[in-house]
């Protein structure tokens, strides 16, 4: 997102082009079924459905908001970690490692309840060991991201110090790289695969477009397969009633071959 906004204030600056130029490739992480070695295995925790056993969740309006951290606070918190970690742990991981450790003692849930901290990590700069050159060239406009998650039970971190927290969240970040990521889009696409005795299914994605109750804010690009056996995709949209008639009118007039689209002349 950033290196899009980059570009076209660029170009709203009066630049020809972008300094980077964009690259699509967007077979780099993708999987084949003929890739010479087997891919390591993955567990994708952050995938599992998680019930709420306990009833630790907190309702919405019961909320309140609070901001913390600064450069200081920041230096403080180093000084509560192991002396190896205080050189080798990034911002991102103390900080991270040290909101999951108070919250979950601020929360005091029973010992034995699963405490999740699910994190960005793009592969973005990580290397190829045979060529020294990086995985996702510069200009790589595809997602390069996963979402791991570190879990550990709430007795495990509140009676370890922060350091405990800080290591589980550092090795969950080491594990992303880009076969972890075309793990994940192995495990995206096996819905497709899934077959309950009457077949591998047509369809089998989002019942709609949206986030959960708020319709409109995210589409889906899903493989479907029609009655003719042609494999395509299918992408469900959530719109305002107005909105939507327009927005079909407008993708009418893109999905139709360029020449049979009429060109109207103004009048010289």
């Amino acid at each position: 997102m950033v290196q899009f906004l980059a570009a076209v204030a660029e170009l709203a600056r009066g630049m020809a082009a972008p300094t980077v130029r964009p690259v699509w490739g967007h077979d780099l992480l993708m999987t084949t079924r003929d890739d010479p070695a087997p891919p390591r295995v993955f567990t994708h925790r952050e995938y599992d459905d998680v019930p709420d056993s306990n009833d630790t969740s907190v309702p919405l309006y019961s909320m309140t908001q609070h901001s913390f951290f600064g450069r200081r606070e920041v230096a403080a918190i180093r000084t509560h970690l192991l002396p190896a970690l205080r050189r080798r742990a990034t911002t991102f991981e103390v900080l991270t490692g040290c909101l999951w450790r108070c919250r979950t003692m601020a929360l005091a849930p029973v010992a034995d309840e699963e405490m999740w901290m699910i994190c960005l990590v793009s592969i973005r700069g990580q290397k190829q060991q045979s060529s020294g050159t990086p995985f996702i060239p510069v200009g790589y406009y595809g997602n390069a991201f996963a979402f791991p998650v570190a879990i550990s039970t709430a007795g495990d971190l509140c009676t370890n110090p922060v350091s405990y927290a800080v290591e589980l969240m550092m090795k969950t970040k080491r594990e992303v790289d880009v076969e972890y990521v075309r793990s994940v889009a192995r495990l995206m696409a096996g819905f497709r695969d899934v077959d309950f005795g009457w077949g591998t299914p047509v369809y089998a994605g989002l019942a709609k477009g949206g986030i959960r109750d708020i319709p409109g804010v995210a589409s889906s690009l899903i493989a479907v397969k029609n009655a003719n056996g042609e494999e395509g995709l299918a992408a469900p949209m959530c719109l305002p009633r107005p909105v939507m008639a327009k927005f079909v009118e407008e993708m009418r007039r893109l999905m139709r071959p360029a020449d049979m689209v009429p060109v109207i002349k103004s009048a010289i």
